[in-house]
């Protein structure tokens, strides 16, 4: 072996005083107790509530018109639309020669969220609320059907139109 191939270690007094007088510990400690004295920003979460994006997607909802018949006209763009496949729709021709929802079943298992039903929808029948503390203890739990929607956009209404108003200006 040559001397050009072999080389000395490096010894530095520098780096060796800086860990004998173990000088990252302590700048490790001072970053800590930095943070330990000042306030906290935790929010305790079910007392306390963080403010919430006015386009949050949450539960979904089936409207209603005012005069209480349903918004959906069955126009299968929300199924079409949707990525994950979560939304299933059959439809019927009613008497007076509308097409309405026979069924309109939404998986959440499956469900992401993206809000592309909600944009599709030419009518706004179909909208994600602000509604995120729901859960399911088992998986039929968190299928929702054309009954359990509408229930939820009847209970919901004035906040989901308050939500729809705040948000017309950027559509």
């Amino acid at each position: 072996m040559t001397a050009t191939t072999l080389s000395k270690p490096s010894f530095s007094f520098k780096d060796f005083f800086s860990s004998f007088l173990l000088v990252e510990l302590f700048r490790g400690m001072r970053l800590t107790g930095k943070y330990f004295f000042s306030p906290t920003i935790t929010v305790q979460f079910p007392e306390e509530k963080t403010p919430m994006s006015p386009r949050f997607r949450g539960l979904h909802a089936l409207r209603r018109y005012d005069n209480g018949e349903e918004r959906c006209i069955a126009c299968k763009l929300c199924e079409a639309v949707c990525p994950a496949m979560a939304i299933t729709i059959e439809s019927d021709v009613r008497n007076d020669g509308t097409r309405r929802t026979t069924r309109y079943d939404i998986d959440l298992t499956k469900c992401i969220f993206c809000g592309f039903c909600e944009e599709s929808c030419p009518v706004d029948s179909i909208v994600e609320t602000h509604i995120f503390e729901y859960h399911g203890e088992k998986r039929g739990d968190l299928y929702f059907t054309k009954d359990m929607l509408l229930a939820v956009g009847d209970r919901y209404e004035r906040e989901i139109a308050a939500a729809k108003e705040a948000d017309a200006k950027y559509r």
